[in-house]
This record gives C-alpha cells, structure tokens and sequence, in this order.
C-alpha cells in the first residue's frame, strides 16, 4: 500500500503551530500581527481591508453538513460591565470574566480573584510579560479575520469568508499521523486546548469524519480526471491486510511512467473485501474500481501477494480480459513476499539464539548506563560504530542486526553481559550458539544485500530482481551441495530451495520475459538460463510489430481495408496500394531491427537510472521505447521492499490495522495522495497549507511560552 509515510518532523511542526494559534495574544504587538496577517492575506499596513473574492484562498467555507453538530464552531464573546471602577495603571491589562468574580488576564488567560491587590497583578505582568506597558505596545482581544475565498466560476453570488485555521490544521494532523476523527474525543486532549485557550471552538467528531469525506471525494475526482489523460499503459498493484475490527482491506495501486521519463505511483482506493473474502469478492471489488477510475482496458499487469484467494482472482481478471481481446495481461507474483518467506525458513532453527540476543538489544536500548557502556566498549575493541537505539524489530532488518551483534560486536556483548551477570547472565551465548550465527551470518548475508538493494533502489524493475533471485538460488543450491555444511543448515537450505523453485516457476512466462530484456542493464545477457528460451525471443519480436509499430505510430496504419487483405493480394490491387504495402513491410522490417539493435549492443551498467537511459535513447528507439514505458512499470513486488523489510512497515502496520472502517478509506488515501504532492481540496477549494503555515510562524518566533 502506499500508505506511505508523512514525517514525523513534519507532525510535530504541524502541532507545534497548533500549539501557537492558541495562545491568545502572547507577546506580540498589535503591528506584528498585522504584518503577520498581511503576509497571508495580501493585505498591505495601510489597507487591513480583504481583497476582492477572486483571490486565492486559504482555507474554504466549510458549510454546515447534515449530522455534523457544531458547523459554525464561532462565537461571540461579550464582557459584562466591571464591578470596580479601573483606577489602577495595571487594571487595563486585565478583564473581568462573566461572573464578576476573577479578573484574567489579557496576555496569557491567567486568573486572579476579583479582591486580588494590584500590586500582585503588577507583579504577573512585569513576570511574565516583560515590556508589557511600552507605548507603542496595545492590548487587543484578538478578532477573527476573514479569509478570502476563491468564488467557483458556476455561482455569481460571492461567498462568505471564516476563519478555520486551527480545526483545518488539525485536519492536516489527523491525515498526517493517520489517526481517526474520533481522536478529539479523548478527555484530556480537550482538556489541553481548554488549557491553552478556553474560547477554542473544535469541531465535533462527526464534523471532523464529514468534513475528511468531502476532501476525499473532491481530491478522488481529480485523480480520476488526471488518469484519463494517461497516453501509456499502467500496472496495478494489490495488498491485503485484516483490521483489529476483523475487516478484510485490500489497497490497489497504479504504477505508469510518464511522457518525461519519471516513474509515478498512485494509491487508487482502499477498498473492503466482502465475505468470505475468495477470489470471487476480491475480483468483483477490483473490477469497481478499475471501472471507477477507467482503467480496466489499459491495465498491463496485477502484481499480488500470492495468496491462493488473489491467485484466483487475477485469473479471472486475466481470463476476463483476453475474451475482450484488447490488451495483453499478466499477473506478477510479489518477490519480496516470497523472499521474506524464504529467509524466514532459514531463520528457523536459530530463532531461539537470536531472541536472546535481540533480548540483549532490548536491554541496551532502555539503559542510558548500558548504552554508555555499549559505545565504550565496542570503540575499545574496534568492533565498529553503531546506530542507537539498536532496530530490534521482528522484521528482517531488525532479525539481521540481531545477528551482525553477535558476529561483529561479540567482545562486546560479552564484556556488558559478563559485567552485569546478575541481571543478563542467562543472555550469555555458548560456543554452540556462537558457531551457529558465525554460520547463518554468512549464509543470509546475499538476502540481506539483496533486500537492502530493493529497499534503495528507486525501481527495482523486474529484471533487475530477476537477476537478484538467481543469485540467491545459486547461493541455496550451494549450501545445500557443501560438504561443510551441518544438517540442520542443508535441511533450511532445501526448504528454501522449494519456494525459490516455486517463485521461479510463476515469473516464467513471455510477459516476465519481455519486462526483463526491456531493462538495459539485464537484456538477455544477464536473466535467468530458465527464461532465457529462443522462442520467448521469438514471441517477444512478434509482440512488438503486432503490437507497437501501428497502434502508437498513425502513419503506418492501414487507412482502408484489413492488413490480411493486403497480404492477401487480389486483382484489384492498384499500383499505389502495391507500393504503399512494400514501404508498411519495410517499416516492419526496420521495427523489427529497432528490437536486433538494442539487444546486440553491450548491456548497461548495474548503478545506471534506467529510465533516465531510456529518455536518453528514446529518438534512437522511437517505437520500442514506447513499448518500454509500458513494461517497465510493470512491478515485482506488491508493496514497498522497505514496509515489509524495515522496522518502518511496523509504523505502517500500526496505521492500517487500527483505524476504524469509518475513516480508514478516507484517512489513508488522502495521506498518500498528498505524499505524493497533491494538494488537500475540498470541494473546488485547494487548501494552501504554506501559507498557513508562515502565518503561524510569523507569530511564533515573538511568543515566550
């Protein structure tokens, strides 16, 4: 899924503006805040008046929405008349509240009796708000402005203008942190914007949830509109995961390269699978979608996790799409599903010596002392510079890491655990255990600089991890042929061998084929002897005239009659036909050639930008660099490498299983449109969230907290 992940730098500085907007006034002067506000609005210091309503907006209307409570969210706060006539020069830094009793104060909201002394309110001013009784300095209650709204061409009356920021920030916050609306219920978060400004009016829960449809709805339109001006093909791509609700979710992507060369990547929906979740409910839900966005005739590939329910599904989609007759399609099965399985059988006889390592870690992480102890020593044995906290998640990142500590920092972890025997001692490896991770080390040091490969790479295309796969079956098959060797080690190693073998068989087709010698460092040089068949060749040549040399190039199109008519021949041929058919057979013959040249010349180097050579090589390769860009989007894997590999898919996994149905389509498909550098809308309004945000910190920087 592309759930992708926002910063939490970028969290904390959203909430830290939050924070900023509370405060009612701080120290700021009434001229700093209107500079601030003409800076957002435009406005200039001699004309506080909003411009005309066709500027840009900030921050739309939002009009009240049927069951969502409290749409206004403004009030209208009046202070009664004071009790006691104001004669001291301190009083008008401060206000009666409503019921007469206390006085609060201007700056930061603090109370005091009504029977208070002034002196002591002298002395909170001059404490807390140094500077307070400058001249040029004046006291306001601050005055929602308006915000300039963009007027839609469709309506001639012109619209009204609100002040939104905080709730339209926390908006920003929810999608951000991938949280549910229901958040803001929670008692003591209330209670803290209480704290910070008592007047702040935040939506309800189902304002929030209402107000999150209509962006999700807005921005899915526009989506759907950009698409059906896509030229190339595209490549979907599947993942499954059930909630804490019990709720079966799958994510469908979309993958395409564009006419500038740059791989895009778009989350089309998150989308509940109907029970009993067979193959049959998730084909039926990814054929609404596709037909939603107007996709199901120009998808070229599904890649999947390989479960059995999405295997049957995509041969349904398969079979549904040959009977039309309109594209080729292929179902691709998940390389780093299946790599992850394959490590995890060789993992599988020292699970217990690396919990006591990762046991180890553990401990290092939550001791200050330890940590300490842990930099000394490793430095004294020269035992290498390392990251802490340590990763010590379940995932393959974290398992390796478990095992570089005991192979690369052994002196180390020995010395700490020896040091405090009493509360680690039981963590102490034997020589056994020892022999053991030196072993498996070695062995699955290829799986860790494969995956970390895919992690990295920007896109690791299906001949690319082709390559990678072979490797890693000729390191099993090795293992397993070593006499030296132990058992338990060349049992692992068969295991592995199987689901390798398994993987292998489903990735060898023409299409895999095609996506692979399509990659100018792979060609046909470097894939697999066991795809490397002539008649792929053969096929894969014959797929290119059928299918790029007419369809993306109108001048070699028949304008009357069949191709086979021509063919054909017949004696009503005319002398211009017979010479127009000999110059379409020699654009055939000089296509063809297009496919002889590329794969005769020398493959390119491993590190190169795939698809910045082929932007380059384009004009030389007219016809199959067309055919390029379709294929190579094509994906080997049906997530991120790093959301399955790396202790960030535990962030991830967090976010997909605990939002609740309510929210959960809304939440992570907006998160990751945005990620991807659309703009929040809602309705026909762009949400400026820049400009938003140097308003907020063109007031922080003279607040003191």
């Amino acid at each position: 899924m592309m759930i992708g992940d926002g910063s939490r730098n970028g969290r904390s500085l959203f909430m830290f503006s939050i924070v900023a907007m509370f405060i009612p006034g701080g120290c700021k002067s009434l001229d700093s805040s209107q500079k601030a506000w003409s800076l957002i609005h435009g406005f200039s210091e001699g004309d506080m008046e909003p411009k005309s309503v066709m500027d840009v907006a900030l921050i739309p209307i939002v009009e009240p929405l049927d069951g969502a409570p409290g749409t206004s969210d403004k009030t209208n706060h009046t202070t009664k008349p004071r009790k006691k006539t104001m004669t001291s020069v301190y009083l008008k830094f401060f206000e009666a509240t409503s019921d007469g009793k206390n006085r609060k104060c201007k700056f930061c909201g603090q109370s005091y009796s009504i029977s208070t002394a002034t002196g002591n309110l002298g002395r909170h001013l001059s404490n807390r708000h140094p500077g307070y009784d400058k001249p040029d300095d004046s006291v306001s209650t601050p005055i929602s402005q308006p915000i300039v709204v963009k007027k839609p061409q469709t309506q001639v009356k012109g619209s009204h203008v609100d002040l939104d920021h905080l709730n339209w920030l926390l908006i920003k916050w929810l999608i951000s942190a991938s949280l549910p609306p229901p958040t803001f219920e929670e008692k003591w978060l209330s209670n803290s914007f209480k704290f910070l400004n008592p007047t702040v009016q935040i939506w309800s829960s189902e304002k929030f949830q209402a107000v999150l449809d209509e962006v999700f709805k807005s921005m899915r339109e526009d989506i759907r509109c950009m698409l059906a001006n896509l030229t190339s093909k595209v490549s979907i791509t599947l993942d499954f995961w059930t909630s804490y609700q019990q709720i079966c979710y799958m994510s469908i992507s979309c993958q395409w390269i564009d006419e500038h060369w740059s791989f895009r990547k778009l989350l089309l929906d998150i989308s509940r699978v109907p029970s009993p979740y067979g193959g049959s409910e998730i084909y039926h839900t990814l054929i609404k979608v596709l037909e939603l966005y107007n996709l199901e005739s120009r998808v070229l590939s599904c890649t999947h996790d390989s479960s059995t329910n999405g295997f049957h599904a995509f041969h349904n989609l398969k079979e549904d799409l040959d009977s039309q007759k309109t594209n080729p399609f292929c179902y691709v099965p998940c390389v780093a599903h299946a790599l992850n399985s394959v490590i995890d059988d060789g993992l599988r006889s020292t699970k217990s010596v690396i919990a006591k390592i990762r046991e180890f870690a553990l401990e290092i992480n939550s001791s200050s002392e330890l940590t300490e102890e842990f930099n000394q020593f490793s430095t004294n044995y020269q035992e290498g510079n390392w990251k802490l906290p340590l990763d010590v998640s379940l995932r393959w990142s974290g398992t390796y890491q478990m095992l570089d500590i005991a192979r690369k920092a052994g002196k180390t972890m020995e010395t700490i655990i020896r040091k405090h025997d009493k509360t680690l001692g039981r963590l102490l490896l034997t020589s056994t255990e020892k022999n053991v991770i030196n072993l498996i080390h070695a062995y699955l040091e290829p799986f860790y600089k494969t995956t970390n490969d895919m992690c990295t790479n920007k896109l690791p295309t299906v001949g690319l991890v082709l390559f990678f796969m072979d490797h890693i079956s000729e390191t099993i098959i090795a293992c397993r042929e070593s006499p030296h060797s132990p058992d338990w080690l060349k049992n692992a190693a068969i295991e592995m061998a199987t689901k390798v073998r398994c993987y292998n068989d489903q990735v060898s087709n023409i299409f895999t084929y095609m996506t692979a010698i399509l990659d100018p460092r792979i060609k046909i040089e470097l894939i697999p002897q066991s795809l490397n068949l002539d008649n792929y060749l053969e096929e894969a040549r014959s797929h290119f005239v059928r299918n790029y040399t007419t369809t993306h190039f109108p001048s070699m199109t028949t304008p009357y009659g069949s191709t086979q008519e021509l063919e054909d021949g017949g004696s009503n041929v005319s002398f211009a036909e017979e010479i127009a058919r000999k110059r379409r057979r020699a654009s055939m013959g000089t296509a063809t050639d297009e496919l002889t040249q590329y794969l005769s010349e020398p493959t390119a180097p491993i590190p190169i930008d795939v698809l910045e050579w082929w932007k380059v090589n384009s004009t030389r390769y007219p016809r199959l660099s067309v055919m390029a860009r379709d294929f190579l989007a094509v994906q080997a894997t049906s997530m991120a490498p790093e959301d399955l590999f790396c202790s960030k898919g535990d962030e991830v996994e967090r976010a997909k299983q605990s939002i609740p149905y309510s929210s959960i389509q809304c939440v992570l498909c907006v998160r990751s449109w945005t990620e991807c550098g659309r703009k929040l809308k809602y309705k026909s309004t762009e949400i400026d969230y820049e400009r938003l945000m140097e308003l907020a910190g063109a007031g922080e920087c003279s607040r003191v907290f």
